[in-house]
């Protein structure tokens, strides 16, 4: 009960990285002109000293500040234990494994993109950013093998490894992200059943909801049909449904029932919007669009699931 109970803060410390590293990127977009923030393949030819200082500041001092808050805030009070491992790769039907590779893949898009914004070469961004979110994600790994209550899980490094690679390959391939990785929630109706134990507030729900979360592939239109406008993209999605537990679900939670449901996957179609195709000479837009190109936009929505059953939707997030 002790591993089970911990294991769901491990969920919302890896979260917390992703959206903290969010509002990083934002900020930092904020702190140089409008040219630099740049969503395109397009990149200077200089490097611009002030900027990459600015871009290697930041990256490094998030870095320290993740792995200070770790050590001595997140693991304070935490007995030390013999290096352990931990198998979860069964747990919420793989959706935390797609985190770790959303998670990943943001992380090194933002690095690498920073860096070639500072006029940085593509092999040498490549190089130190391409990897970062392997980079940042290995240290959290590895100390939740030390402490008690946590374990070391393969199945999350690779899961790093994949959303890494998965923008790193691209590049080197395309020299641009044809497949974005994206991600989309939507408050669940079984959060409201579960007496907290999904989260008791928004954000916390952000955190803990897996059944409120998807995750997406998203590809432009005009790879198969040329005449199509090239921001418009279509989608293919990954979630899950019933899901009160990490492997299978509980009953009661602070003594209060939850009701019985089935888990069951979700496989979903639609459309989206490729941020980066938008041209604009606004500052603020770009700002709103750099933080945009992370997430699915709500579109109509084809669904089969696990059951068997297809569900359309006017409107899916």
């Amino acid at each position: 009960m002790l591993k089970w109970s911990f294991l769901s803060m491990k969920h919302i410390k890896t979260f917390s990285f992703i959206f903290l590293l969010l509002f990083v990127s934002i900020l930092q977009a904020q702190t140089v002109d409008s040219s630099s923030v740049n969503l395109s393949n397009s990149y200077p030819s200089k490097i611009n000293k002030a900027k990459l200082i600015t871009s290697l500041s930041l990256q490094s001092g998030f870095f320290i500040g993740g792995m200070s808050y770790l050590q001595f805030i997140w693991y304070k009070d935490v007995p030390r234990v013999p290096f352990e491992f931990y198998n979860d790769n069964k747990g919420y039907l793989q959706l935390d494994k797609c985190g770790h590779a959303f998670g990943a893949y943001l992380e090194s898009s933002i690095s690498y993109n920073s860096l070639r914004n500072a006029g940085l070469s593509k092999t040498k961004s490549l190089f130190i950013g391409g990897y970062m979110g392997l980079i940042l994600q290995t240290p959290i790994e590895i100390w939740d093998g030390m402490y008690e209550g946590w374990g070391f899980s393969w199945g999350d490094m690779i899961a790093n490894a994949s959303g890494s690679t998965l923008f790193t390959a691209q590049e080197i391939l395309f020299n641009q992200q044809l497949l974005k990785y994206k991600f989309s929630y939507w408050e669940s109706t079984y959060s409201r059943q579960a007496n907290g134990y999904l989260g008791s507030t928004t954000l916390g729900k952000v955190f803990q909801d897996y059944n409120g979360h998807t995750y997406w592939l998203s590809a432009p239109v005009d790879l198969m049909y040329k005449k199509s406008p090239d921001w418009l993209n279509i989608a293919v999605g990954y979630s899950g449904n019933g899901m009160y537990g990490e492997f299978k679900n509980i009953k009661y939670y602070h003594g209060k029932y939850i009701p019985e449901t089935t888990r069951y996957r979700q496989y979903l179609l639609s459309l989206d919007v490729d941020w980066t195709k938008i041209k604009t000479n606004s500052k603020v837009l770009k700002i709103v669009f750099k933080g945009l190109r992370f997430i699915k936009l709500p579109f109509p929505a084809i669904e089969y699931n696990s059951l068997g059953k297809f569900q359309a939707y006017w409107l899916y997030w």
